[in-house]
Formats: structure tokens, sequence, C-alpha cells
């Protein structure tokens, strides 16, 4: 038998490159979801929420395929922090991030549902951030322009030299696809990353 077709929920290219490591087959649709946080809604919850949304969305569409939806949000003090999308909003979330421990919560939902598959797990990755000057903001923003990424820092490139210390159990997470539990959520649902359905690497 087949594996199932595999569909990642995202327009992001961070999470494509990052699922593209376990060298699956598997095609790429945008969820037309609102993201706005509910009334008091902490930051895990809301990641986990959107997470499920994105997969729930489009396995609606996909009844027979796996599919993969997967949210982040910067956590500081329980207060949510998104993507900036413009220099000044980077620029004051660094400032308020600079000598601070942020919680980065990625979830990641697996949703199959002509099986009645779907799980949803959490990886929250705790991130010390250095104290930084304005002048080392303002260079870093200027090089990266990283203003799509929750928290203002692209910790895969030159942001990690923003912080002192990163603690995670799943290390993709960071970067918005938390790969060991997404791989095990995948053979759940009846895909292995090691198993007939890789993709042909030669």
């Amino acid at each position: 038998m087949s594996a199932p077709s595999l569909i990642l929920a995202s327009s992001s290219r961070y999470r494509r490159e990052l699922l593209q490591r376990l060298r699956l087959s598997f095609e790429s649709i945008s969820p037309d979801l609102d993201e706005s946080p509910l009334p008091g809604e902490a930051p895990a919850d809301l990641a986990r929420r959107l997470a499920l949304a994105k997969a729930q969305a489009v396995a609606s569409i996909h009844p027979d395929a796996v599919v993969i939806g997967s949210d982040q949000v910067a956590d500081l003090d329980g207060q949510a922090i998104g993507k900036p999308g413009t220099h000044e909003r980077a620029t004051a979330q660094l400032r308020q991030m600079s000598g601070r421990r942020v919680v980065f919560q990625t979830a990641v939902a697996v949703v199959r549902r002509d099986t009645g598959y779907q799980r949803c797990e959490l990886a929250a990755v705790a991130v010390e951030f250095r104290a930084l000057a304005d002048e080392q903001i303002e260079r870093y923003l200027r090089l990266e322009q990283p203003y799509d990424c929750a928290g203002s820092a692209k910790c895969e490139t030159l942001g990690i030299a923003l912080l002192a210390a990163i603690h995670s159990d799943d290390p993709t997470a960071l970067v918005g696809l938390p790969l060991i539990r997404t791989s095990m959520m995948l053979r759940e649902a009846g895909i292995d990353p090691l198993g007939a359905s890789l993709t042909d690497t030669a």
C-alpha cells in the first residue's frame, strides 16, 4: 500500500526548508486563517490553536493526505511577541528582549482525516538574549532584515550572535518546525521518513 500524500499547511520558506531535511515529497498549501489571538489567550495556547487550525483547514480539503500545521509565538513573560513587519517594530522588540529570557512556543500538528488521526505537540525553546547596545541592534537589522520572524531574530544565521544560550529538546523548533516531534507524528500517521516514502536522493 502506497504512503499517503504529504502537505505542509504553510507558505513559510523556513518551514519548507526544514521539512525538506526529511527528504519527503510534499506540497505546500497556505491556509487562509485569522491568526489574531483570543482575549487573554496565552502564547503557548495561541501557538497550539493555530497549528492545529492550519492543519485542519487544509485537511478538510484534502482528507486523504497527511497535513502538517505549525505556528510559533515568542513569549516574553506571558506577552505574545509576533512578527515585527517593520524596522521600527523590530528595533523595539530587540530592545525589549535585550538581556532577557524569551520562550519561543513552537507548536506542530499533524492531521489525517481519512483515518481520524490528529495530534498536536508543543516544543518550547528558551532563549537567553545578550545585553544588546542600540548600535548592535541597528547593525543586525540592517544586515539581516528579519522582519518576517517572530522576535526579530534568525538564529540559523547572524541572529545567533544576539544570543547567550538556547535550551531545547527539539533543536529545529526555534527556526519554526520541530522535526523530532514532526517525524514522530508522521510515523504515527502513516509516513515514515526512513521508510518506503523516502524520495530518491541519488
